[in-house]
């Protein structure tokens, strides 16, 4: 006999719990994360039967399973009859798009218990065995060798028809909701994060926002998406999708996992990721909730504060601190990429020795008539350090960060590939010295830590760096003291940033 009760069991292990990521590009959402994001939706939904749902990325039916547990128990009493009370959820309330073909068979199982909506095993039987779960292969729409909805690669993604071609069906369409005829109170997911673009190397393109942009499109009552966070600060192609976010007054909730892995167990995504809860009928501030090793800290602030979005509640308060003195921050001093146009695989094809540069391959020499000093830095002391942040955007094993992997000062006369950033330029060497103490504090880091979401260091993420006084060295006693620090704030940056090596 079948159990039509399968709902209101626990099993142990949930075998969503244990399913492996298909890459670290189309994560399985855990259960547990699933039912916090659940957790943020007002309590009245669960009871009302009109209220539909769409998963617009399914990957293993999970988001479509949780929230039919919670509607069978809290339709119970208007829905006595508990085959009555599963047809009404699967036929009228849930529905899904799936990612790939086996994503569909693998959701459909999850929800409905069989992986056809219409055999004699799904736990409410359809006319068809798709039931309300669907996945249709979507071609991609080329233009200039790039889809024109995505932004794939045409080489790397016109394919046989035997092959994915990961044209998700939600974001390659003008109207999305005509996929069910239909609108929606509530739309939430966890999309894929991107695709390759055809750019060198493994260069790919964040696809995520454009499905929380179709989402909002579909104008729901509530949108929630757990999503890569590197759209806090960078992102390729993200500047657009960031304004909107941070000025966009709509969303509520915001939770935060600087490391990926405490979200994901396994799963190393560069930024960390963070789920929303964004509300139409709501406006106002954000409650930021940060979550590190299963501690929370909570605070209510507008996300458009700064330029970008300080992921840290505690952060925002040093930030806060540092900027209510006057002064300039380090964006003024450090320079742009590659200012002696020497590509980082420089090789020194002529003998005579001139110019001394250092690159990712160590040190070789240029003839000075080669060199474009665009700056006009090349007689001066200069402090560098490498464009690739300390290990990647992933804390050690004791959850901290060294940030810089190295700083230097390189003389008069010598010059330096793309591998590298120059943060300051002097006439005098003790200056230069003032600066390399000053950036090996914990507190220079600590302040350049909160642009970055990436590995890749730029001027504009000095953007929190004050400027100090060169003609002295710098502690992190002095720079504490100086901004009126407390001791929580302290204790917050010196857990985060380890001593330089």
């Amino acid at each position: 006999m079948l159990n039509k009760d399968l709902y209101s069991n626990v099993y142990n292990p949930d075998v969503l719990s244990t399913l492996a990521n298909l890459s670290s590009d189309e994560v399985f959402t855990p259960p547990e994360i699933v039912n916090q994001m659940l957790d943020l939706l007002p309590e009245d939904l669960w009871s009302n039967p009109e209220t539909t749902f769409l998963d617009p990325a399914c990957k293993s039916g999970v988001f479509l399973r949780e929230i039919a547990k919670r509607l069978i128990k809290s339709l119970e009493d208007q829905i006595p009859e508990l085959q009555e009370r599963l047809d009404h959820i699967f036929h009228k309330q849930l529905y899904g798009i799936a990612i790939t073909e086996i994503t569909s068979l693998l959701s459909r199982l999850s929800a409905y218990g069989s992986k056809y909506a219409n055999s004699i095993f799904s736990f409410s039987e359809f006319d068809n065995p798709i039931g309300n779960i669907k996945f249709n292969i979507i071609p991609h729409t080329w233009e200039r060798n790039k889809c024109k909805y995505c932004g794939a690669s045409k080489a790397e993604y016109k394919r046989d028809d035997e092959l994915e071609t990961h044209a998700y069906e939600f974001i390659h369409i003008e109207k999305p909701e005509e996929i069910f005829k239909m609108r929606f109170d509530v739309i939430i997911g966890n999309p894929p994060y991107q695709l390759s673009d055809g750019g060198a190397g493994a260069s790919a393109k964040p696809i995520y926002h454009l499905f929380v942009e179709q989402a909002i499109k579909m104008n729901p009552r509530y949108l929630s998406m757990i999503i890569p966070a590197r759209w806090y600060a960078g992102g390729k192609g993200l500047n657009d999708f960031r304004r909107f976010m941070l000025n966009n007054n709509h969303i509520t909730y915001l939770v935060d996992y600087a490391d990926s892995s405490d979200c994901f167990t396994g799963v190393n995504i560069a930024g960390g990721v963070c789920y929303f809860l964004w509300e139409r009928d709501n406006a106002g501030d954000c409650e930021i909730i940060n979550i590190k090793k299963n501690k929370e800290n909570r605070m209510k602030r507008k996300l458009n504060e700064f330029p970008m979005l300080v992921r840290d509640n505690i952060s925002v308060k040093i930030i806060r601190k540092v900027l209510k003195s006057t002064g300039a921050d380090m964006t003024d001093i450090v320079k742009a990429r590659n200012p002696f146009g020497i590509p980082t695989n420089f090789i020194n094809k002529n003998s005579k020795k001139e110019i001394k540069v250092f690159t990712s391959r160590g040190e070789t020499w240029i003839k000075e008539a080669d060199i474009h000093d665009r700056d006009n830095i090349l007689n001066r002391y200069k402090v560098i350090t490498t464009r690739a942040m300390s290990g990647g955007h992933k804390p050690s094993s004791d959850g901290d960060y060294m940030v810089l992997s190295s700083l230097s000062i390189i003389k008069p006369k010598e010059a330096f590939s793309e591998t590298y950033l120059c943060i300051g330029d002097f006439e005098k060497k003790q200056h230069a010295n003032n600066l390399l103490s000053y950036a090996s504090t914990k507190f220079f880091r600590f302040l350049l830590l909160q642009a970055l979401t990436s590995i890749n260091i730029t001027r504009q993420r000095f953007v929190f760096v004050p400027q100090q006084d060169f003609s002295k060295s710098w502690t992190d006693q002095e720079l504490y003291k100086k901004y009126n620090l407390n001791q929580e704030e302290i204790s917050f940056i010196e857990s985060m940033i380890r001593p330089m090596e």
